[in-house]
């Protein structure tokens, strides 16, 4: 029966960023427990389109295979989730592969996310620290803080939290939910704390948290159950408080 049964597969291709894409049929021979990675692995080591035609492989991103590194995101039936983690037979078949609308292509499945890694630059999402002489021991934080900043740091900066977010596009300069997230991340930390009011004036500009829209799409799709829109809701009461500062001009308002 394995040898008869087949793996449908419909894939949007594009050859360049600016060639205009195209869908490609593709037909491979079944196996139990495949992912979407191992049938396009299958098409590159063979790579023959559904009418028998001889083809160039199927183009896309990955890394580790194991849902960390957030490479392979794409839309996979209409859903956009991690190529690595999506099973085949767990999918109405034909399976419909699309690359993420909210990042340009660069080529079929693979896009550019420059997007938003540039909005964590944006927000400063790191904790900087002058690295040329010992700094002694870091400091601790409390345990209770240290759990729910564990959550938000299991972000793999995917993309499918802005791909699913109905106000991340190209006609906006929404950040969205990922480096939002990722801020209030950083302010909680110790040591990041001390650039928390420059964050909280980047995000309280154009394409901060008044973009928001509230869909909740973004913690419905993302792949590591992050708390993204409690995290918008803390920081929205950040930015009232960071407001009242600006205004009075004190830092005792807590």
């Amino acid at each position: 029966m394995s040898d008869t049964k087949k793996i449908d597969l419909i894939i949007t291709r594009q050859d360049s960023p600016d060639s205009k894409p195209y869908e490609e049929k593709f037909s491979i021979p079944y196996r139990k427990n495949l992912n979407v990675i191992s049938a396009l692995m299958e098409i590159r080591r063979n790579p023959v389109n559904a009418e028998g035609e001889k083809t160039t492989p199927v183009f896309w991103e990955m890394g580790c295979l194991e849902e960390v590194c957030g490479a392979c995101s794409m839309v996979i039936n209409g859903k956009p989730q991690q190529a690595c983690t999506a099973l085949v037979d767990q999918l109405e078949q034909p399976i419909r592969l699309e690359p993420m609308t909210t990042f340009p292509v660069v080529r079929d499945l693979a896009v550019d996310r420059s997007r938003m890694f540039d909005s964590l630059k944006k927000v400063k999402a790191w904790i900087p620290i002058d690295g040329t002489y010992d700094l002694g021991p870091g400091p601790r934080m409390a345990e209770s803080k240290r759990q729910w900043a564990y959550e938000l740091s299991k972000c793999m900066t995917c993309g499918v939290c802005l791909e699913a977010c109905p106000n991340v596009n190209s006609d906006s300069n929404f950040i969205g939910p990922a480096p939002l997230s990722q801020v209030r991340l950083f302010n909680s930390h110790p040591t990041g704390e001390f650039h928390k009011s420059e964050r909280m004036e980047t995000i309280m500009g154009d394409g901060g948290l008044a973009n928001c829209g509230n869909s909740q799409n973004c913690v419905q799709s993302c792949p590591k159950g992050i708390p993204l829109t409690t995290s918008i809701a803390a920081l929205n009461r950040e930015a009232t408080l960071q407001s009242f500062k600006s205004f009075f001009g004190s830092d005792n308002i807590n």
